[in-house]
């Protein structure tokens, strides 16, 4: 992705989640050299990745296959920061954007619609070496409620209800085209992008990135850039 695609993708995140009063923690919009102040204070934050993450999944369309997200709290298996993860995902529907089947190794999350337009959920299960199942029925959960359906369902989740995804339910996340921007919350056990996500077709979870303009915010994997 292009560094002015990403500072864009931010700035509109930023005003679809001012629109809805969700405000963020301050460190939304530090500049380097308030984070340079923090010293070694920021250790735990940068170490859990907080903060900005702004992907196309390396398919180079982030029109229809990309999201920004935000981390807000973060843990880790060593007992740094919290034993939760909560996050904000935020969908442009015009086109309507994704993030590709993938399931995870070790997290539990769910997936909450928090504001704006329809959230998208399509399931499928795996199977014992990792790829999709395409023959079996689904159990999931929808506010605690149990539901069973087909493989390849899509379920159609509207403001204010959620879905639980556990681990090896493979799922893809779009928001319903023309309904407005969608902004999904995140509440999940730990979460580590760097090792937990096995994508249907292989990919990378971070994304390249052209310095094509200054950087406006940091993303969370690039603190070192700091």
């Amino acid at each position: 992705m292009k560094r002015s695609e990403i500072n864009a993708a931010i700035t509109r995140a930023m005003a679809a989640l001012q629109k809805e009063n969700i405000t963020l923690p301050a460190f939304a919009s530090y500049t380097a050299e308030d984070w340079k102040k923090l010293g070694a204070r920021c250790e735990n934050a940068v170490s859990v990745m907080l903060g900005w993450d702004v992907t196309d999944f390396n398919s180079g369309d982030f029109l229809h296959k990309g999201c920004t997200l935000f981390t807000v709290r973060n843990g880790s298996k060593s007992g740094i920061g919290t034993p939760y993860a909560e996050k904000y995902l935020i969908f442009s529907d015009t086109p309507p954007q994704e993030i590709p089947l993938h399931f995870h190794f070790e997290k539990t999350e769910d997936i909450i619609n928090r504001a704006g337009g329809v959230m998208c959920i399509e399931l499928y299960n795996s199977t014992a070496d990792g790829e999709i199942d395409y023959k079996n029925d689904v159990t999931f959960y929808t506010d605690g409620i149990k539901n069973v359906l087909p493989a390849g369902s899509v379920i159609e989740i509207t403001t204010g209800n959620s879905i639980t995804l556990t681990p090896g339910l493979y799922h893809r996340i779009f928001v319903k085209e023309g309904t407005g921007i969608l902004i999904a919350g995140e509440v999940s056990s730990i979460n580590d992008d760097t090792c937990d996500n096995r994508f249907a077709t292989p990919t990378k979870r971070f994304c390249g990135i052209e310095e094509d303009e200054p950087i406006q915010y940091f993303l969370a994997n690039e603190y070192d850039k700091i």
